[in-house]
């Protein structure tokens, strides 16, 4: 496997490239989410792990990533609407999505550099580094309403320390955006207590929950807390659709940790 900058310089390098061709961070983001999930589930069902993904095969990884040129494109158009009607997170994943790199040659570039790593064999620092990376460059280059979905980390982490959350407790965010807080409180928690095995599956599985009605964002949210680790390929979704001001969450938590949206989108 390459290094961890090698593989970073590679990401952020391709991105670059599709900028000139009018292709945006927030365009880059949400296709390489949808090919890193489709990669890292292939990953996943082989052995040792050999788990079951919720995938039909003739959209798993390897017939994607033996497609070229128009037969690509027309492939890549099918396989997201279907798994856009997927169930559990594979659903929430690729609901409605669309291909935003129109150029073949393109996307099958961006395809290639996906399929030479083994994404599952790095740590949750490596590949959440990479994912937040692009969050905050897409925010920055948006502007204009960037607030909406992603608070900027240093206020999130010192919000986290203020709150000081435990283990074995639950947290909520009713307008998680990109789910920053559920990381940090995720780090707060791994960092400042010693946990046992049962401490850690129920942080990664039962811990946290949230609500996020722009799909888009929902979709970026969901992609990265599974890239920190938290949550599984084939489980329920932890973020909700629903708008949270319009009625009554479904249980309790322990903590609500939240920043409502401070974009001045109308």
């Amino acid at each position: 496997m390459n290094n961890t900058s090698t593989i970073i310089s590679r990401v952020w390098s391709y991105c670059n490239v599709l900028r000139d061709d009018g292709v945006g961070y927030g365009d880059y983001l949400e296709q390489l989410t949808y090919l890193l999930f489709l990669k890292m589930a292939d990953e996943y069902s082989k052995p040792p792990y050999s788990r079951q993904i919720n995938i039909p095969d003739k959209y798993r990884w390897p017939n994607l990533a033996a497609k070229r040129g128009a037969e690509l494109e027309t492939f890549y158009v099918e396989l997201l609407t279907e798994l856009g009607q997927a169930k559990s997170m594979v659903g929430q994943i690729f609901s409605k999505s669309q291909n935003k790199i129109q150029d073949p040659a393109k996307l099958y570039k961006v395809i290639d550099m996906i399929d030479k790593e083994q994404w599952i064999l790095m740590s949750a620092d490596v590949k959440g580094d990479i994912y937040e990376g692009l969050l905050e460059k897409n925010a920055e280059d948006t502007k204009s309403g960037a607030g909406q979905y992603f608070t900027p980390r240093p206020l999130i982490r010192a919000m986290v320390a203020c709150v000081s959350p435990e283990p074995r407790k639950t947290i909520a965010d009713p307008a998680c955006g990109t789910g920053g807080f559920f990381l940090a409180a995720y780090d707060y928690i791994l960092s400042q207590y010693a946990l046992d095995r049962d401490d850690k599956e129920f942080l990664k599985k039962q811990t946290f929950y949230g609500n996020e009605i722009v799909q888009n964002t929902r979709r970026l949210a969901l992609m990265n807390m599974f890239l920190h680790n938290i949550g599984e390929i084939t489980g329920e979704s932890m973020i909700s659709p629903t708008d949270a001001l319009i009625g009554p969450a479904p249980e309790l938590y322990d903590y609500v940790l939240t920043n409502p949206p401070f974009g001045n989108k109308e």
